[in-house]
């Protein structure tokens, strides 16, 4: 049998970033850490190579490789670009906290890339076991971010539970592969969304299969009941690590979920959309109520997140290809708010002094009312109210339940939006009508960050006026 090289072409920005941190583990050897600016440098200049070679090497259509196993769409175009911006913006926040901290070092940046390099591999993942290893190797990366402060035994504990759980996750996941693997006789998508379209198949051993492989997809997206990890990693872990796992890493997950259960798993929708119901109501139910009673705000935001991704699994729920493009638009916008969420707290948090609680935020309209009004921006879209972005994300996720003839679903997904809404406007009431003991200046961060963080912010209020341009973005990316 004559061996087939494989098309590296449409691999090549998977190549240019692993080239990338290779580059880097060599020349960090070699920087002391009064200069590891070069390193930070050196990171956000291959974020932008890789950027740039996997905007030229597009393609219309859908282009195959590595036989079979790795696909080059537009959805994985999309997702990468915006993956690659959210580490971007990551970095960027997070290197004056990490220099105040004393823990300013290049492995930081080594393992952030190689969870964006597992996140683009997911991304074009187009056999199980392609995912599977791109989960893997974006996973490993985050269990070690979490834990980067060594000094702190805090995100120790975070990052022994997010191992321990992680791992039973994706053992989880790995075990349901297996299931469709034996009755299916293959791993890629589309060999095994035929053979499920065809019948035929062991239904009960391909509804076990079904089962395992939802509780990896739902661990990864942090929805109940497999949320246990969310907030005590988001509160562990140094704020530039829960920054950088709240955004790209969602990504991630609604490639996993798109690629399983749409394309591979699609002939069985009417099996695992109810499951998805009911973990999306739930995650409605317990982010929104359970984040009341939160008074660390990096608390707050993780069952913030939990109560957003159950509106991103509605959209799936929604049956129709217009409630898998409002998932995916839902899920860009939540990326940038979070983004900018997190920025927030990390620029008020100087000299070593975390401003994770609440009370943190007391009198921020007057000692900074230019990032107050950015907060302010961030919490009014989480809430979903016009013109941000987050209203749209919102209003098409309910449009197409609507239309799928789902209204209850909608109701219950507005009624619980509203309960969340308590607890963003008790952060606006915090900064604008209490007042704070601090003195001088509150934040920290150099003109570069205070700089992009605006456009982060003023981004949000961007797409709410012109929210056209993304979602066509998104439905020509699900087309193929």
């Amino acid at each position: 049998m004559e061996f087939m090289a494989p098309d590296f072409g449409p691999a090549m920005a998977e190549i240019f970033l692993a080239c990338g941190i290779c580059v880097i583990l060599i020349a960090d050897l070699f920087v002391s850490d009064r200069n590891r600016d070069l390193t930070f440098s050196l990171a956000l200049l291959i974020l932008i190579g890789t950027a740039w070679v996997s905007w030229s090497i597009a393609e219309p259509g859908q282009v195959l490789t590595f036989s079979g196993s790795f696909v080059a769409d537009r959805l994985s175009q999309l997702l990468k670009l915006f993956a690659i911006v959210a580490v971007f913006v990551s970095f960027l926040y997070s290197r004056d906290y990490l220099r105040d901290r004393n823990i300013l070092k290049g492995e930081y940046y080594v393992l952030g890339l190689f969870a964006l390099l597992g996140i683009m591999v997911m991304t074009s993942a187009y056999s199980m076991l392609t995912m599977y290893l791109g989960l893997e190797m974006m996973s490993l990366a985050l269990y070690a971010m979490v834990a980067f402060d060594r000094k702190s035994p805090v995100a120790g504990e975070a990052a022994m539970k997010y191992f321990i759980l992680g791992a039973i996750a994706s053992g989880t996941l790995l075990y349901g592969i297996s299931f469709i693997y034996g009755i299916t006789g293959s791993l890629q998508i589309g060999e095994i969304s035929l053979a499920v379209a065809r019948g035929g198949v062991n239904e009960v051993s391909l509804l076990i299969g079904l089962a395992f492989v939802l509780v990896g997809i739902a661990f990864k997206f942090g929805a109940v009941p497999f949320h246990m990890w969310l907030p005590d990693v988001y509160h562990g872990a140094p704020t530039s690590v829960t920054l950088f796992i709240g955004t790209a890493p969602k990504l991630a997950s609604i490639a996993l979920a798109f690629r399983i259960l749409v394309e591979a798993l699609g002939s069985m929708a009417a099996t695992w959309e109810p499951l998805l119901l009911v973990m999306a109501i739930l995650s409605l139910a317990i982010g929104n109520i359970v984040a009341i009673a939160q008074t660390n705000i990096k608390r707050m935001l993780a069952y913030s997140t939990i109560g957003h991704v159950g509106f991103i699994l509605l959209g799936f729920v929604a049956g129709s290809s217009a409630g898998v493009e409002a998932a995916l638009f839902y899920t860009i916008v939540y990326v940038l708010t979070a983004a900018a969420a997190f920025g927030i707290v990390i620029l008020m948090s100087r000299n070593g002094k975390e401003a994770d609680r609440l009370d943190d935020l007391k009198g921020l309209g007057k000692r900074s009312p230019w990032f107050a009004a950015m907060m302010l921006l961030v919490m009014v879209s989480m809430i979903g109210v016009p013109p941000l972005a987050g209203f749209y994300a919102k209003w098409w996720v309910l449009t197409a339940l609507v239309n799928s003839g789902q209204v209850w679903a909608a109701v219950t997904a507005v009624l619980f939006s509203v309960i969340g809404a308590f607890y963003y406007l008790r952060v606006i009431r915090l900064m604008y009508f209490d007042d704070s003991d601090a003195t001088g200046t509150p934040l920290s961060g150099g003109w570069l960050m205070r700089t992009v963080l605006s456009v982060n912010a003023l981004a949000i209020l961007a797409l709410g006026l012109f929210p056209g341009g993304l979602f066509e973005m998104c439905a020509r990316a699900l087309s193929g």
